[in-house]
């Protein structure tokens, strides 16, 4: 099982990493807005792919044109460093 990060590794790597991410809920937590409806669902099509080639997979949102993304290791309890790559894997895909 992967290692829980502890809240001053969390803080860090969103301060130097993942300045669009906060965490909350034992999870890293992202919305992405996109122009259209179909843009949002090509995103969430894109960061599907990803996580099954990682098989870590986040809990998504779906809202119009609001999509918003959790990331986070359930079988960990909180967020490990799989949930930093996922994460930064979400940033590249959502421009």
């Amino acid at each position: 099982m992967a290692e829980l990060l502890t809240d001053d590794q969390i803080d860090m790597a969103i301060r130097e990493h993942l300045p669009n991410w906060t965490a909350a809920d034992n999870a890293l937590v992202r919305s992405v807005q996109k122009p259209t409806f179909l843009d949002g669902i090509r995103l969430v099509a894109t960061v599907a792919q990803l996580a099954e080639s990682m098989n870590h997979h986040p809990d998504i949102d779906i809202r119009y044109t609001t999509i918003t993304f959790r990331v986070s290791s359930h079988e960990a309890g909180g967020i490990t460093e799989d949930d930093l790559v996922l994460a930064r894997h979400i940033d590249t895909a959502a421009g």
